[in-house]
């Protein structure tokens, strides 16, 4: 007659199941404390940034070569990992400031497909002059030393067009956007009489109008003032370099 089975014998099927799931806890369990016990990887330390156009031509080859990415789709979008973020957070070397337009369509890293502090953005409806823009242009050309400054317009700016409804009725313009217009009129004056859209010729002539006065300001003579269209439908920039 076959003996009795001894529940408890590590040798039967039962105590060996019970073995099994005890040992798989306690693996288990201790996974959390030996988590615990590892101590955390300690946090990148910001690298230098990498040598960027440091004059500009150089910056201008940059921005030609990110909008040529930009307009064929075939962005890289540079600098925007853990590492670039970290090197920013310390210092940073914008190459270029753009002075564009608020317009949501015309947004620079974007259109010249750069990333964390590699351009010096700032924005006002029509690119408009006030005491603020300006300061913010020196800060970039003396504080930062960014060697270039471009003057970005764009077709159907909207406060282009109200500049020329403006200076083809005369009726004045209520609120802070007349001060925008009031800066711009000049432009759409003396773009009234030229051959094609008077808008789109406005948008061009203000665009210059901007880069000769800045560039007879002694604030910014350390930069180059570059000036440029960005086309709504096609992703490309223009630029004028004169």
């Amino acid at each position: 007659m076959t003996p009795p089975t001894n529940p408890l014998s590590p040798t039967t099927p039962g105590r060996r199941a019970v073995l099994a799931l005890t040992a798989a806890a306690a693996v288990t369990a201790s996974v959390p404390a030996a988590r615990a016990a590892t101590p955390p990887l300690p946090r990148p330390r910001p690298r230098p940034l990498p040598d960027g156009p440091l004059t500009a031509a150089r910056a201008l080859a940059e921005l030609r070569a990110g909008n040529a990415r930009y307009a064929a789709l075939r962005q890289i979008h540079p600098h925007e990992d853990a590492a670039r973020r970290a090197a920013v957070a310390v210092s940073q070397h914008p190459f270029a400031l753009v002075l564009g337009c608020v317009d949501s369509r015309v947004p620079p890293e974007l259109l010249f497909d750069q990333g964390l502090g590699d351009l010096l953005g700032i924005r006002s409806a029509g690119q408009a002059l006030d005491e603020a823009v300006l300061g913010s242009i020196q800060f970039g050309v003396e504080e930062l030393g960014v060697p270039l400054v471009l003057v970005l317009g764009h077709e159907r700016c909207g406060a282009a067009t109200a500049a020329v409804e403006y200076v083809r009725t005369g009726r004045p313009v209520e609120g802070h956007l007349a001060r925008v217009v009031e800066d711009i009129a000049p432009a759409a004056r003396a773009a009234r009489d030229l051959p094609g859209d008077w808008v789109e010729n406005t948008v061009r002539a203000n665009v210059a109008r901007i880069r000769r006065r800045l560039a007879r300001d002694e604030a910014f003579a350390k930069a180059q003032i570059v000036g440029a269209r960005f086309d709504l439908d096609t992703g490309k920039v223009a630029f004028h370099p004169s």
